[in-house]
């Protein structure tokens, strides 16, 4: 009798997740003109009213029982993402997100190292081996220049971070207030910053990056519900699925080309959180 593999609520939150969040660095590619700090406002502000309009709406407080995380969460969050979209910006997109997913390894590594939390040896095999993927998706492409992959390994160590905030923060928070906060902060810093930074932009623009803002809330709200139910070593390497969806959406969009290294890349990323996937289904049962 074959076994039943089900997929989590964490999972599937982590799923949808990537998938928004990879529509949202597609979006912000599509406007790399545009001057950084403005993209940051926007993205933040918007998702923050919608936020705000929901917590409200279901009679919820803003304030939150853990003030000092969740602001400490916001601060390094902002910092993450903000080199996040500078990196979208300078290099090509499967490439910045390609190097943002360095994040579940460093997620990993210190989720067993600060919470405790448990991964056997082939789960470590196969956390390495989704490593090896992603570098060999990045392959050795001369348009990344040593400051852009700086940014970007400031980066993912910066969100690896987040998740573990997230995870002490635990379910004491609904999932709204902890995004809320991460996003009013960012709109506060952001906005301040605006009067130096401020470009004229079109309608069509400001559409983007409306659409920049909603997708962004879909994102963070589904990844922060995944890491408040899952744990973070069964649900890290399921946001590798990002990387898949921004190199076929760097295909569709972008004209972005794989040869056959970066084919082989997917596939052992793929293979890693599949069989990790059958490994903690298997110690469920």
């Amino acid at each position: 009798m074959s076994e039943k593999f089900n997929f989590s609520k964490g999972i599937q939150y982590m799923i949808i997740a990537t998938f928004a969040f990879a529509i949202m660095g597609a979006l912000i590619k599509q406007v790399n003109f545009i001057n950084v700090v403005q993209i940051v406002f926007f993205r933040a502000s918007i998702t923050a009213l919608i936020c705000t309009v929901t917590l409200k709406s279901k009679g919820l407080s803003l304030i939150g029982n853990n003030q000092k995380r969740l602001l400490f969460r916001s601060l390094i969050g902002m910092i993450s993402m903000t080199l996040f979209f500078i990196t979208l910006q300078r290099i090509p997109f499967g490439a910045s997100v390609t190097l943002r997913y360095l994040s579940p390894f460093f997620s990993i590594v210190l989720a067993v190292w600060l919470l405790k939390e448990k991964a056997n040896l082939i789960q470590w095999l196969l956390f390495v081996l989704a490593i090896v993927g992603v570098f060999l998706l990045k392959g050795f492409d001369t348009r990344i220049d040593n400051l852009s992959l700086i940014y970007s390994l400031l980066s993912a160590s910066l969100a690896a971070g987040v998740y573990i905030i997230i995870k002490k923060i635990g379910t004491t928070e609904h999932p709204l207030v902890i995004v809320n906060y991460f996003m009013g902060f960012t709109t506060l810093i952001s906005g301040s910053l605006l009067f130096f930074f401020w470009e004229p932009i079109s309608l069509p623009i400001l559409g983007i990056l409306f659409l920049v803002g909603i997708t962004g809330y879909f994102g963070q709200k589904f990844m922060t519900s995944s890491l408040q139910q899952e744990s973070i070593v069964n649900v890290a390497p399921f946001k590798y699925f990002e990387l898949v969806f921004a190199f076929i959406l760097g295909f569709i969009f972008f004209g972005e080309s794989y040869n056959l290294v970066s084919v082989l890349g997917i596939s052992l990323i793929i293979f890693s959180f599949v069989a990790n996937f059958v490994i903690t289904q298997r110690r469920k049962v």
